[in-house]
């Protein structure tokens, strides 16, 4: 539509080729605003560009969206564990990670919790916002956690 766009949520995921959110959700062109960002680290430009979806546009859902086997957070995890710095704007990217690493885990397993526990902190981040919180209040906006697994290609709400 040239005329305009109706998009009835948006989706901020992570930049993972395998997970595009028009095909995980089966969605068509102009149904889903997506904002995508490696690990859904939430920025200036990326908060914005939510923003815009729910303000501008009156979009009454978020999804944040992350994703079993994320590089990121592999990343993020493995930088923690050695000390190793990662090269320029990727140690940025897992410095913002870092708070949702799961020390209670181990290996693969501590990977895996803090997708999880990364999506959490990202919705929290956006439900805290002074622009979106009275939406939610008013029933307005939902955002909601969500994790798109690779082996069964399911989508999972994140608690």
């Amino acid at each position: 539509m040239v005329s305009g766009q109706h998009p009835f949520a948006v989706v901020l995921g992570c930049i993972d080729s395998r997970v595009a959110p028009e095909l995980v959700f089966d969605q068509g062109l102009g149904d889903l605003l997506t904002v995508r960002s490696a690990g859904e680290v939430l920025d200036e430009a990326v908060l914005g560009s939510v923003a815009y979806g729910v303000l501008e546009l009156d979009i009454p859902l978020v999804v944040v969206l992350g994703h079993q086997s994320c590089g990121a957070v592999s990343a993020a995890v493995h930088a923690e564990q050695t000390g190793e710095r990662l090269p320029a704007h990727i140690q940025y990217i897992a410095d913002r990670i870092k708070p949702a690493i799961d020390h209670a885990q181990e290996g693969a397993a501590r990977i895996d919790a803090t997708v999880s526990a990364q999506v959490r902190r990202v919705r929290s981040q956006l439900a805290s916002e002074p622009d979106l919180a009275p939406r939610i209040g008013a029933g307005r906006l939902a955002i909601v956690g969500a994790r798109y697994e690779l082996t069964s290609q399911l989508v999972h709400q994140v608690d």
